[in-house]
């Protein structure tokens, strides 16, 4: 008898959902796939229906977020967007265990280096010298600032509003940090 598709969807989320709880508090290599059956109410062989082991869980979870960034990117029909843009399509609730873990402490750096690739540089409104020998640390400079300020309002469960998190990176591009600073 085959299963119904909306019940394995709901294993296969349920799987994902521990998985991310387990890897926002401990090392990927920490994590057992028994531990991840037990705390999801299932075996291990119903684990293996669905994933091969740990890593391809990760892999897969990786995959279904830059999947849905690159959708919701092409819904908003953006020929051109920024950094900004591409994290404000990640600020949704969804996203939020998902995030935790992969940009939490023992996440990998593996996903933040795939989420730079997935922003191309033809797609920045950034106004670099092209052909320059400075134009790839602007870009690092740019990009990786960007996720490293995302990656610290989720680890500080979004102690700011989505509108004033966005406003701050966005001022602190055009104005720098120093207006932040009492004199």
């Amino acid at each position: 008898m085959k299963k119904q598709p909306q019940i394995t969807e709901k294993t296969r989320q349920k799987f994902v959902e521990v998985f991310c709880e387990l890897y926002s508090q401990k090392p990927i290599e920490k994590i057992s796939v028994q531990e991840i059956a037990n705390k999801s109410g299932y075996n291990r062989s119903t684990f293996y229906q669905y994933f091969t082991d740990i890593y391809e869980l990760l892999d897969s979870v990786e995959n279904d977020l830059l999947n849905d960034l690159k959708k919701e990117l092409a819904n908003k029909e953006l020929s051109m967007h920024t950094v900004q843009d591409t994290l404000y399509c990640l600020d949704k609730r969804e996203h939020l265990l998902v995030l935790n873990a992969l940009l939490g402490d023992y996440g990998s750096t593996r996903f933040l280096k795939r989420l730079k690739k997935e922003i191309t540089l033809d797609q920045l409104e950034l106004n670099v010298p092209q052909n320059h020998s400075l134009t790839p640390y602007l870009i690092e400079f740019y990009l990786t600032t960007s996720l490293s300020l995302f990656r610290l309002w989720i680890q500080r469960q979004k102690d700011l509003s989505s509108e004033e998190f966005f406003t701050l990176v966005e001022n602190l591009y055009s104005r720098g940090i120093t207006p932040y600073f009492k004199e």
